[in-house]
């Protein structure tokens, strides 16, 4: 078989089955990670590609590109105190899953912080994707965009610093080099804005796409991989909004969804080919069992205390819907397993597990919440966090009971 019809069918099988799939509340990124399994099951080492790792990469790099564009910075202001409470439970919760990984489970410090930022940080590029079809009102919407967010900056911030901690020097070089890095982006886009794009009208969206890959990359050579440049590269691009309006517009936006919808499930592939077999043994099954029976029910609760304190006369079922919808970690997770197998030598048994685990947390929305997960984030030109969200925010926070 030519290698050219091995990647037609390849698409079609990523792109296409997944889909049908859906039928049976099924996530379809669940279908192309237990595909890339089973290419590893069937192939071995002959499923590493370097296509489909470059094709993975774009998909990741993406995606988290589409989660800083989605960033609302006035928003998140108008909700700052229940966001600090959030965050500090957070923080708290990291602490301490870190510390029991050390103690317990024979673990560096540095393996230990990363292992409890896969379990409990939201995978918000995936949320986001899929938020409009969980069912959710506004004012839900809102939070559980905003919670998601302010999670994933704060993982993202302690991701780079665990990475590099253990290297004074090196960890004051990259944070040179982000600063560099954060300073810029910003000239890149107001230069383009200024010169190029009077004269090259509908050339924005390749700009940004290419600045978040180029930030993705340098990123990556600092090692603490794809995700962080291209989350700042949408970010900052989301800030120059007022000053670049086209560079961070709907239109803009609803392309780049479309352009992580087909790249998306390359990465999932390329995550489950990844896996190595001894990760799927029946210990990892065990393990990853206990962590889904422990984890996700305190990550739930937690969230589900902390809006009946601030939001006392909200309805217990719009609280259980945001709460759900926080669940899944599927991306973080698999990126935060596999630097963790590569980098630290994390053992393939608790591999296999935070594999299973993120399996599990991923699929609890499409069995509790009204529609499944999917791949393909595009809507009816619907923006994930509404216009107006803000106002609802705001009669949250002032009134003892939201409409409901």
């Amino acid at each position: 078989m030519s290698r050219e019809l091995v990647y037609l069918l390849l698409i079609f099988a990523l792109l296409v089955i997944p889909r049908a799939l859906q039928r049976f509340r099924l996530p379809a990124p669940i279908t192309c990670l237990v595909f890339g399994i089973g290419a590893m099951l069937a192939l071995g080492s002959g499923v590493h590609d370097p296509v489909v790792t470059l094709l993975s990469t774009l998909g990741i790099s993406s995606l988290f590109l589409f989660a800083g564009l989605e960033v609302d910075m006035r928003a998140l202001r108008r909700g700052l105190w229940p966001l600090l409470v959030h965050l500090a439970i957070r923080i708290g919760n990291l602490c301490l899953l870190a510390w029991l990984g050390w103690r317990y489970l024979d673990l560096g410090w540095q393996a230990a912080a990363l292992v409890a930022l896969a379990l409990l940080t939201p995978s918000t590029g995936f949320i986001l994707d899929t938020l409009e079809r969980l069912g959710l009102d506004e004012e839900e919407r809102f939070w559980v965009t905003s919670k998601a967010i302010a999670g994933e900056l704060l993982a993202l911030a302690a991701l780079f610093v665990v990475l590099q901690a253990d290297d004074p020097v090196q960890l004051g070089l990259s944070a040179l080099a982000m600063a560099a890095l954060m300073v810029g982006l910003p000239l890149l886009y107001v230069a383009f804005g200024r010169w190029i794009a009077p004269h090259a009208p509908g050339s924005e969206f390749s700009l940004l796409v290419m600045a978040g890959f180029v930030a993705a990359f340098i990123t990556y050579k600092l090692g603490v991989y794809y995700l962080v440049g291209a989350f700042i590269a949408g970010l900052i691009a989301r800030l120059l909004r007022v000053r670049i309006p086209r560079m961070a517009s709907d239109e803009n936006i609803n392309a780049l969804r479309l352009f992580a919808s087909f790249f998306v499930p390359f990465y999932f592939f390329h995550a489950g080919s990844q896996i190595a077999r001894d990760a799927l043994s029946l210990e990892a099954l065990g393990l990853g069992l206990l962590l889904t029976a422990l984890v996700v029910p305190l990550r739930v609760a937690m969230v589900w205390l902390q809006r009946r304190v601030l939001f006392r006369g909200e309805h217990r079922q719009s609280t259980f819907r945001v709460s759900i919808a926080l669940t899944p970690t599927l991306v973080f997770t698999l990126v935060l397993a596999e630097i963790l197998h590569s980098r630290f030598g994390l053992s393939a048994t608790l591999t296999g597990a935070l594999v299973l685990y993120t399996v599990l947390n991923t699929l609890l929305p499409s069995l509790l919440l009204r529609v499944p997960f999917d791949v393909d984030p595009m809507q009816e030109n619907t923006p994930t966090a509404p216009a107006n969200a803000p106002a609802a925010v705001d009669n949250a926070l002032a009134a003892p009971t939201p409409g409901q």
